[in-house]
């Protein structure tokens, strides 16, 4: 039995202030962010991980591929770029491949997420 879905509309508003956090807290001196457990390349993975999910729920006419992957790669590579102007950040080629992993993380976990019964009404 499929879930249904809300449309498209809050996944984007969702996407938008998901967009607006991670900028933000890239752009912010470290030392103000919390302190997470979590191993920062690991963070990077599991964020854009997200970002994917939540484009390919807010953009639902095709499927998940590099038309959706590479705006969001693309905007990783923005980040990084920014980020090598701020003093207190570096850009950095290991958080942009850890994007990238969490990107193609989401790709290779699609069959999983098709079964899954609250997500499954995403697929026809």
């Amino acid at each position: 039995m499929h879930h249904k879905l809300p449309g498209a509309l809050p996944f984007r508003l969702l996407l938008a202030l998901a967009l607006v956090v991670v900028a933000h807290l890239a752009t912010a001196p470290a030392d103000s962010l919390p302190s997470w457990q979590l191993n920062d390349k690991l963070g990077h993975l599991l964020t854009f991980y997200g970002l994917a999910l939540l484009v390919d729920f807010s953009f639902r006419g095709s499927g998940y591929g590099l038309g959706k992957a590479l705006p969001l790669l693309g905007y990783g590579l923005l980040i990084e770029l920014i980020q090598n102007f701020i003093p207190y950040r570096d850009f950095s080629l290991l958080d942009l491949g850890a994007d990238a992993l969490g990107l193609a993380a989401y790709a290779t976990s699609l069959p999983l997420l098709r079964r899954t019964p609250v997500l499954a009404g995403r697929w026809p």
